[in-house]
C-alpha cells in the first residue's frame, strides 16, 4: 500500500492537507536562503503544490520540479497550469539512486518531507547528487521532521515515527547530525537548522 500524502480533486490534481499549512513557513525560509536568481530543483514535488506556490511569489528564479510518478507529475502540471506560472519547466521523473541524475547543474535544491519516507540509502544518494549539482555556495534545503541528539522527540513525532516503520522498516525520522556527518564528504556544510511549525525542521545546507 502507498504511502498517502494527498487526495484527488477531480481536476487532476492532488492536493495534500500538510502542503497548505506548512508552505508559508517553508516559504518565508526559502525567500531568505536562496539566491536572488538561477535554476531551483525541487526533489519529490508530490502534489505540486509547494512548487506552484514558491514559484508564484519568487518569480526571480526558475524552478524545476521532479517527481517518479506519473500520476503526480501530471497533478503538478496541472497546479502550474491553473496558476499560469511561466518560470516553472515541466516536471521530469527523478530517482536519487538512479545516475547521472537528468539535471546536471541547479543553483539550488530543495527537498521537502523526502528523507524520512525513503530508506537511508536514498538520502545518501541526495547528498552524493547535491555535491555534484550545486556550485560553490549553492544551497541544499531539506525540510521535515527529524530527531535530535541534544533534544527529546516530541510525543507526536514518536508516534509518526512508528507509523513510518511499521510501514516500511527502512523509513523512519532520521537524526539531523547523522544527516550532517553524511553530508561533509559531499561538500555539503550545515550552515544552519530552523525550527518549524508541528515539530518539524529545515535544514540548510551550503556547497562548499
Amino acid at each position: 500500500m502507498a504511502w498517502p500524502i494527498g487526495e484527488e480533486l477531480g481536476d487532476g490534481r492532488c492536493r495534500a492537507p500538510s502542503a497548505e499549512r506548512n508552505r508559508g513557513p517553508i516559504l518565508d525560509v526559502l525567500a531568505r536562503i536562496l539566491p536572488r536568481q538561477g535554476l531551483v530543483l525541487e526533489i519529490g514535488s508530490g502534489t505540486g503544490q509547494h512548487v506552484a506556490h514558491f514559484a508564484k511569489h519568487l518569480p526571480q528564479l526558475a524552478w524545476q520540479p521532479s517527481e517518479p510518478d506519473p500520476a503526480f507529475r501530471r497533478s503538478i502540471e496541472l497546479w502550474v497550469r491553473q496558476g499560469e506560472l511561466a518560470n516553472v519547466r515541466d516536471p521530469i521523473s527523478l530517482d536519487l539512486r538512479e545516475r547521472p541524475w537528468p539535471v546536471t547543474a541547479a543553483d539550488a535544491i530543495v527537498c521537502i518531507n523526502v528523507v524520512h519516507v525513503s530508506p537511508w540509502a536514498a538520502t545518501l544518494a541526495l547528498l552524493e547528487g547535491a555535491g555534484d549539482v550545486l556550485p560553490p555556495n549553492g544551497v541544499l534545503y531539506l525540510y521535515g521532521p527529524y530527531r535530535r541528539r541534544d533534544r527529546e522527540t516530541a510525543p507526536s513525532n514518536e508516534a509518526f515515527d512508528a507509523r513510518l516503520l511499521a510501514h516500511d522498516p527502512a523509513w523512519g525520522l532520521r537524526e539531523i547530525e547523522q544527516v550532517s556527518e553524511a553530508a561533509e564528504p559531499n561538500g555539503l556544510a550545515l550552515a544552519e537548522v530552523v525550527d518549524m511549525p508541528a515539530n518539524n525542521y529545515s535544514l540548510i545546507f551550503v556547497r562548499r
